[in-house]
């Protein structure tokens, strides 16, 4: 079932059994949203989002620019 799918059923719905479906809907994904991620997935995760911005960081200088000051010692700084 696709999400074009599940508008169309819902409109066969009454708004109160819409309204508890949605609550129901927004309960499961709150709960999904708070368990915590095991290491491979909380990895697979960050893995993911690394590839996302690989080619943004590869390709503008905006988002490298103080990588410049790696090389420097952080606590000199004090």
């Amino acid at each position: 079932m696709n999400k074009t799918n599940i508008l169309d059923a819902l409109t066969q719905l009454s708004p109160a059994e819409r309204l508890a479906v949605i609550e129901e809907a927004l309960r499961q994904l709150r709960q999904e949203i708070d368990r915590p991620l095991t290491s491979a997935a909380r990895t697979h995760a960050l893995q993911h989002a690394a590839e996302a911005l690989r080619e943004d960081y590869l390709n503008d200088p905006e988002l490298t620019t103080f990588t410049s000051l790696d090389s420097e010692a952080w606590d000199d700084a004090r």
